[in-house]
């Protein structure tokens, strides 16, 4: 029998021995079989036995076979209002890169921080870190892994043990970077979003997290990481002594094969920017005795109705009416249609709008899957009287310094990301916070945002996240060396994190950690 078949059938088995186990201990019939639907989706995906979006969809049979909730009602949790957040997002990930517009910013800041190993360091990081705060992870790492090859595989300036660390320091750079900016907003990466549609359907009436209290501390805390991944890694890769000077004449060809900036970027731009804006002052913003009013309030009282999945939706479909004033870039209009096999021999020879729907057919499915998995066992949780079983026997943690408890969750988390994907891992998490918050008596954002962003603390593995698996395919670092960064880089995230959750994260959000 096969790994993957040993994978497959030890599912069911492990499941169906918890749910004797539970019964016997008088765990209810519902809440017993809400533990086998999570115990079986959790382990396919931690082994792989099954592509993560097939798998994705086992809630959608077995909750309504096991009788937790009907067919219709699982389905509602598999189109959130939040997946139109990332679908919008995306929209405009692939505006950008449709037209170039990613290049040029990666490009600039490049050439701008300079060509010694330690600055080539640093523009790296900065623009992976930047790219990412709106792109995916994986694609940022894409997208820059060739300008980065590059200027490393410059081999006449330095020997090979030179090389060998410079390279290793950049490469790992460019991936940790990426996954630290996609902590910085709310649309950065998957985990963020699960959060959030996890939060506002498990407290509709709590504090609401917007695009710009999460930025106000997700910027703070990502970017005072990615200082502290700098110098790591510039520490252990990057002697001080060494006088290197690249040559960077291969992204300023790049840059200037970009020419002028056209119509079509300055446009993307603009629905960008607009976009960004729209989610800062969608809600009031106080500011001491000064208040600045919300736009959304303008619209009386279907103001709540509006949500920043709502504007982003909106800003997109300016996307797919402006028409372009030049073809689409060669090199672009191929990937543009590699998702549909009907347009594989179309060549773009005229001008079209600044997004086609062929523009966005590739937009992931699977995470999409992913995300309403997550959705339908969080509501299977509160459904089942899972979450009401777990808090019960969690109470064993009353009266614990909360700290512990946040160390705990942190550490757990980030443990686990190194094993599974940050998305897989915080969707199997966050519905055992949620109750465990209940047990304690303390505001379930805290437990909650601790757990998001530890699951984007996973530094160590090449299989840690997708930009790991990248770098490490380039052949230029070993398992070793990323291990050895990302042990640190792990331990000083864990503690940085605690530190702004007992800090900013009580100011911001008013945990009242301290009493």
């Amino acid at each position: 029998m096969t790994k993957k078949w040993l994978s497959v059938l030890s599912a069911p088995l492990v499941s169906l021995v918890l749910y004797l186990f539970l019964s016997h201990h008088n765990i209810p019939q519902q809440a017993a079989l809400m533990a086998v639907v999570v115990s079986w989706v959790a382990i396919w995906w931690l082994t792989e036995a099954l592509h993560l979006g097939v798998t994705s969809l086992l809630p959608f049979i077995l909750m309504p076979l096991f009788g937790i909730m009907k067919t219709e009602e699982v389905a509602m949790q598999y189109m959130d209002q939040i997946i139109f957040l990332f679908m919008g997002g995306f929209f405009l990930a692939y505006a950008m890169e449709k037209w170039g517009l990613h290049k040029r910013l990666a490009f600039r800041i490049i050439m701008v921080m300079g060509n010694t190993p330690s600055k080539v360091l640093l523009g790296v990081m900065l623009t992976s870190y930047t790219i990412s705060m709106w792109v995916s992870n994986t694609a940022t790492v894409m997208m820059l892994i060739a300008a980065v090859m590059a200027i490393i595989s410059q081999k006449e300036l330095y020997n090979e043990e030179s090389r060998k660390s410079i390279s290793t320091a950049i490469l790992i750079g460019l991936s940790f970077s990426a996954t630290i900016g996609g902590m910085a907003t709310l649309v950065g990466t998957p985990p963020n979003m699960i959060f959030a549609g996890m939060y506002a359907k498990s407290f509709p009436n709590g504090q609401p997290v917007t695009f710009l209290n999460w930025m106000a501390f997700g910027v703070p805390f990502s970017f005072t990481l990615l200082v502290v991944a700098y110098f790591i890694l510039k520490k252990m890769f990057i002697p001080a002594h060494r006088n290197i000077h690249f040559d960077m004449s291969y992204i300023q060809q790049q840059h200037k094969n970009l020419g002028a900036i056209r119509y079509e970027e300055k446009v993307v731009l603009s629905i960008f920017v607009t976009t960004v804006l729209l989610w800062f002052f969608r809600e009031n913003i106080p500011l001491g005795v000064v208040t600045i009013p919300g736009w959304s309030h303008l619209f009386g009282s279907v103001a709540p109705y509006i949500k920043d999945s709502t504007v982003v939706i909106f800003t997109s479909f300016f996307l797919f009416l402006i028409p372009s004033r030049s073809v689409v870039p060669a090199a672009v209009s191929v990937t543009a249609h590699e998702a549909d096999p009907d347009n594989l021999n179309v060549e773009s020879n005229e001008p079209e709008n600044l997004l086609e729907w062929k523009d966005v057919a590739k937009l992931p499915l699977n995470i999409i899957l992913l995300f309403g998995c997550g959705f339908a066992m969080a509501k299977g949780f509160e459904s089942s009287g899972l979450s009401t079983a777990i808090a019960v026997r969690l109470n064993v943690l009353h009266g614990m310094p909360i700290v512990f408890i946040l160390l705990g969750v942190a550490v757990f988390v980030t443990v686990l990301s190194e094993f599974a994907s940050n998305t897989a891992s915080i969707q199997l998490v966050l519905p055992i916070v949620i109750p465990l918050a209940a047990s304690l008596g303390v505001n379930p954002l805290l437990l909650m945002l601790t757990a998001t962003f530890s699951a984007s603390l996973g530094y160590m593995l090449p299989v840690a996240t997708a930009a790991n698996t990248i770098v490490y395919g380039s052949g230029d670092i070993n398992a070793r060396d990323m291990m050895r960064a990302g042990i640190v880089l792990d331990l000083a995230g864990i503690i940085l994190l605690l530190l702004y959750m007992v800090t900013l994260g009580n100011w911001i959000f008013g945990f009242k950690i301290f009493g």
